[in-house]
């Protein structure tokens, strides 16, 4: 019955969460440009401040939510800034942007990284937790995540259209919804979990540096999930370009991405399934593998079938791929450090990849254009997923909470 119950309170939760998010965020440079008219380079220095406070929030989350376990803690001061998204957006966030963008951008990076975009982590890890705790699959829970997405993305631009303000009081109603699945979430915390959380040492986490699976994990991070990262960052432009006009080419992009979230939130219930069957390492390689199958063939195909036919190879790879990370963690690493470890080793050094690649490939595009940018960066790719595939993580000797994986 707790196991069902912790399941469900989690799913709702993780729905909400996604709505929340995706409503405020999903217009956010629609938003910055069309409603409060800012420039825009004033629009890219907005985007480069959050990215820099999220790199600090994300390392700190790690820590954070290794040393709380599963208490709830790190959630409820989530909640409750997710309440205040309507009121800071329109009544702080807005006027401070219009007295003075950098000052208002810097205010608006500390508030959004800590409620949205550096949180994301810290609910997926308490999320693999709570699963690995009570028998059920991470993959399962985040379904529901990109369904709450998918949802709020369907509503958002109608919404947008009759007042930019509603999407934000929409988040904020959320919190309520919030708060009810926290009260339900029954979590339970033996003493020995109490223990294992309270000794951990910042020296501890730092002391993952001298480890050569840690190493290895970061191959597959940035030449694999990095890469991929960056590929989809301008793809939207690549892909509308390939029609008669550029409205039409949007229009298309939204109706198959769409499509392409809702097979992903189905993809999120069964990837566990074919983790579990084939382990970790062996699914990280197959999604590696997918990915350099998706870019390469993005740099082939030449008009918008077989682009398409490409963008719903997203809605398999990438679900694999986040059970593969969580439970390659969970099987190679001191299970106290897996939220530093997800939140770090994934989300943080990917993010870091992608400041350094993102330029790159923007000066790449306007030179030797998309198609062949895509290939370099799907053989790139390929070469990657093979080295990956070629190391061997070092034996660790602990508990594995998930059936036997072949890693």
């Amino acid at each position: 019955m707790k196991k069902n119950l912790n399941y469900w309170s989690l799913s709702g939760f993780t729905f909400f969460y996604f709505f929340a998010s995706t409503s405020a965020m999903s217009l956010f440079a629609i938003w910055l440009g069309q409603t409060l008219e800012l420039s825009g380079a004033q629009v890219g220095t907005i985007f480069s401040i959050n990215a820099i406070a999220t790199l600090c929030f994300q390392p700190l989350y790690g820590f954070i939510s290794d040393k709380i376990g599963l208490r709830k803690h790190l959630l409820w001061v989530i909640t409750f800034l997710i309440m205040l998204i309507g009121p800071f957006f329109i009544y702080i966030y807005s006027p401070l942007l219009h007295y003075n963008p950098i000052l208002g951008a810097i205010t608006g990076s500390v508030y959004l990284s800590a409620t949205l975009l550096a949180s994301f982590g810290a609910i997926e890890s308490y999320a693999e937790r709570t699963g690995r705790k009570y028998h059920f699959e991470y993959g399962q829970v985040r379904m529901w995540g990109s369904l709450g997405a998918a949802a709020a993305a369907f509503f958002s631009g109608k919404l947008f259209n009759i007042n930019p303000h509603i999407s934000f009081w929409v988040a904020s109603a959320c919190s309520i919804f919030l708060i009810l699945f926290l009260l339900l979430m029954n979590v339970q915390i033996s003493e020995e979990e109490q223990k294992k959380t309270d000794s951990i040492k910042l020296t501890d986490t730092l002391a993952l540096l001298k480890n050569k699976t840690f190493w290895i994990f970061m191959v597959y991070v940035l030449g694999v999930a990095c890469i991929y990262s960056v590929y989809d960052q301008q793809f939207p432009v690549y892909y509308a370009s390939l029609f008669s006009t550029s409205g039409q080419g949007n229009q298309m992009f939204g109706y198959l991405n769409s499509i392409q979230i809702f097979l992903e939130a189905g993809m999120m219930f069964i990837a566990p399934f074919i983790v579990n069957k084939i382990g970790a390492k062996k699914s990280l390689v197959l999604a590696g593998l997918l990915m350099a199958i998706r870019i390469t063939g993005s740099g082939l195909a030449v008009e918008p079938i077989g682009i398409s036919t490409m963008k719903m190879l997203h809605s398999f790879e990438l679900p694999i791929m986040l059970i593969a990370i969580l439970k390659f963690i969970d099987a190679n690493f001191n299970a106290k450090f897996s939220a530093t470890m997800y939140i770090v080793g994934y989300y943080f050094v990917s993010q870091v990849g992608q400041a350094i690649l993102s330029p790159i490939l923007g000066h790449w595009y306007d030179t030797i254009g998309f198609s062949k940018t895509y290939l370099i960066l799907g053989v790139s790719v390929f070469v990657f997923v093979i080295l990956f595939a070629a190391l061997r993580p070092t034996a660790l000797p602990k508990q594995v909470h998930y059936p036997k994986q072949a890693v």
